[in-house]
């Protein structure tokens, strides 16, 4: 196994079946700025030239994305989902913990989705850190990217506009906070999530999609 793969969270897996790669997006995902000492991070500058490699090998089939992230970065998360669902390889993720903030973007990226029952997700508006220009640029900017991330949810999902809006701006969800938190069934009972299952039914499903390919 690529030692580099490895420490990037990407694991090859060769079977009967096919042989496919496992992405894991874990803990937070940074972007232009280090996180904190002591976060776990998916880190973008990694996992992007490798989907580029997974696009490119005439041997990978597949890919399977595993997700529990508390979200971070948006452009970087935005740049990730864009990548994945821009892929000719077959495509399926599961939520296992969490899926939140930009990692709800980065779930609905491939081609099926599946979440775990226990798992959940948050929806809510964009958010930023750091010295904010209290100007109407800035307010502007937010706007035309938040618009941004519903636009690529909703091409990429059940969910239509107006449903994921309520839910980012509901009040009486989240204390202390504006947006929704969604457990498995109900992600998928908005139409955000196509299924709730299990590894297997992951794996099971992303195998079809494989033979459906051979066969066209």
């Amino acid at each position: 196994m690529d030692n580099n793969e490895e420490k990037n969270g990407i694991v090859t897996i060769e079977g009967k079946r096919g042989k496919i790669k496992c992405l894991n997006i874990i803990g937070t995902i940074e972007g232009h700025n280090l996180a904190d000492s002591g976060t776990k991070t998916t880190k973008y500058e990694h996992v992007l030239p490798e989907l580029v490699k997974i696009e490119e090998d005439d041997e990978i089939e597949g890919l399977l994305i595993l997700l529990n992230t508390v979200g971070g970065d948006v452009e970087a998360g935005l740049a990730m989902a864009e990548m994945i669902s821009g892929m000719s390889k077959s495509t399926v993720s599961l939520i296992l913990g969490g899926g939140h903030s930009i990692g709800v973007p980065l779930a609905v990226s491939a081609d099926v989705s599946f979440i775990s029952n226990s798992a959940t997700m948050t929806v809510h508006p964009m958010r930023t850190a750091g010295v904010v220009i209290g100007v109407s640029q800035t307010f502007q900017y937010m706007m035309r990217m938040q618009d941004m991330i519903i636009q690529f949810i909703t091409k990429n999902s059940n969910v239509n506009a107006e449903t994921y809006k309520n839910m980012m701006l509901t009040t009486d969800e989240i204390a202390n906070d504006v947006g929704t938190v969604l457990f498995g069934k109900k992600a998928v009972e908005c139409g955000l999530i196509d299924k709730v299952g299990t590894l297997r039914d992951a794996l099971d499903e992303l195998y079809s999609l494989i033979d459906k390919t051979k066969k066209r």
